[in-house]
């Protein structure tokens, strides 16, 4: 079909033909480039290339890329970018485990957990292209039934998940203690064997699971965790995952009131490991071994903690702590409660020394420190998890059987081990004594960067898209990015005169 003339006379490159393709779009006239020539019957013909652009409107139009073809252009930075300065030999680990893929997705879905704890499954590929998540961790696939192929694959393959735990194990130094302690998530789901009423359960009509895990003390971030049915008895379920996970030495932290000769019986073929379990106020045993004459304060906790440290006739010993705030505050409210009724004076004073105590029976010679931080470090550890409680990821997948429930608690455990690093990194560069955690992570996800910018980015750089001061102060502080020089500073006093000439 021939071309009118018009279209022919429009200004294009050279070295260029018009084509009609006979369509009535506005892409009906291709201008094509040439591309050498071939030879028919020894007369040179010319040859066309590929379409570069076309006629439209009476106008040369050449052809760009479409519109966000690689993504957006500027994405959420701060964030993220927290989480990938602490996970690098998580992700390393890994990819020593499970195929690339499914590795760099695991890790992909542990950063989102982070940034957005409560994210639903079918939110996850949204926020996944919205934040730096995407370049840190590339061609990652996180719709709602790829997650949940992942979860039912990860929850099946064992080996794989205890060979990550085993790589987990091996980094804790012969110096820390491995501390073992559990706890309990609702799960109302029908059609897993996990989901149990447990004792708790049973006076919240709600079903759980339990979740036991073994953390460094020293460093303050788990090393292994398993899921158990929610039923299951708790002496039972530790052994279990001792032996599954091959623990040689640790800490059995007790505060479920399971017997501790049952401990002593089932794990008395690992010598290594041993317990640590709060006994009543009222117990004998304190005032027979004199365990409020406390010894002196305990140094390394930044607050005011008495302690004593006594061993007793079995061999096992006793820790004594007294917490001088926790003591001013339950005497304050016994005298409170007393206004309202007659004061007694007898359960007064017997109640008097044991405001604010704490005691725990363990078979382990130990500091004083070691044992107080291994109980009371476990509530912040507490906290980290319960961040991950109410897994709404798992509660829209398509299933919630066995093998999501543990395939999503692996993920979890990995979610759960950066929390602990991003806690205890910003706690070192004290950006927690002016706001929360989460205000924290709220401000760093403000901050947005193009994504073109240099891969080690400063402040001062013209690649960030409208960041606030306090999120850049953030950074700094955090070392996402380094701050903008300072100017050099001037020099105090009038500039000295040249000498007069003679």
């Amino acid at each position: 079909m021939s071309v009118p003339e018009e279209i022919r006379k429009v200004s294009r490159p050279v070295n260029t033909i018009v084509e009609d393709s006979g369509s009535d779009g506005m892409y009906r006239y291709a201008v094509r480039s040439r591309n050498g020539a071939r030879y028919h019957g020894g007369n040179p013909m010319p040859r066309n290339g590929r379409v570069i652009g076309h006629i439209i409107n009476g106008q040369y139009v050449p052809i760009v890329d479409k519109t966000a073809i690689s993504g957006p252009d500027m994405l959420s930075y701060g964030s993220a970018a927290l989480f990938h300065s602490v996970s690098g030999d998580l992700l390393q680990s890994l990819l020593e485990v499970y195929p690339a893929k499914d590795a760099y997705d695991i890790i992909a879905i542990a950063c989102l957990k982070v940034i957005r704890p409560n994210i639903t499954c079918n939110r996850l590929q949204t926020h996944y292209d919205r934040t730096f998540t995407r370049i840190f961790y590339p061609d990652c696939s996180l719709s709602k039934n790829k997650v949940c192929d992942l979860l039912q694959r990860i929850g099946q393959d064992g080996s794989k998940r205890r060979s990550y735990y085993n790589k987990c194990l091996s980094k804790v130094v012969a110096e820390h203690h491995v501390a073992i302690d559990g706890m309990l998530k609702q799960d109302n789901s029908g059609v897993n064997d996990l989901s149990k009423f447990s004792y708790k359960g049973r006076v919240k009509g709600t079903r759980d699971v339990s979740v036991l895990y073994a953390y460094d003390i020293e460093r303050m971030e788990p090393v292994c965790a398993e899921v158990f049915p929610g039923n299951s008895i708790d002496a039972a379920s530790y052994r279990s995952f001792i032996v599954d996970n091959d623990i040689q030495k640790g800490l059995i932290i007790d505060d479920k009131g399971f017997p501790v000769k049952t401990i002593r019986r089932d794990l008395s073929d690992r010598p290594g490991l041993h317990y640590l379990t709060p006994i009543k106020r009222n117990d004998k045993r304190i005032a027979d071994n004199d365990a409020l004459r406390f010894d002196g304060a305990l140094k390394g906790t930044g607050e005011d903690i008495l302690y004593s440290k006594r061993i007793m006739k079995n061999g096992t010993w006793l820790y004594a702590f007294r917490k001088i705030s926790t003591a001013s505050r339950e005497e304050h409210c016994f005298v409170e409660r007393s206004i309202k009724k007659a004061f007694d004076t007898d359960k007064y004073l017997k109640k008097k020394d044991s405001f604010g105590t704490i005691v725990f029976e363990s078979d382990e010679d130990m500091q004083p420190l070691t044992a107080y931080r291994s109980y009371s470090d476990r509530w912040l550890l507490e906290l980290v998890f319960n961040r991950y409680k109410n897994d709404e990821c798992l509660d829209h997948t398509n299933v919630q059987n066995d093998f999501s429930v543990i395939g999503s608690e692996f993920i979890n455990f990995i979610a759960t081990t950066a929390t602990c690093r991003i806690l205890n990194k910003a706690r070192d560069a004290k950006v927690l004594e002016d706001e929360t955690y989460g205000d924290m992570m709220e401000d760093l996800s403000e901050a947005w960067r193009k994504v073109k910018g240099p891969a080690d980015p400063s402040s001062d750089d013209e690649y960030w898209i409208h960041t606030l001061k306090n999120s850049f102060q953030l950074m700094e502080a955090l070392g996402l990015s380094k701050p903008v020089p300072a100017p050099p500073k001037r020099k105090r006093g009038r500039p000295r005169k040249n000498a007069s000439k003679s």
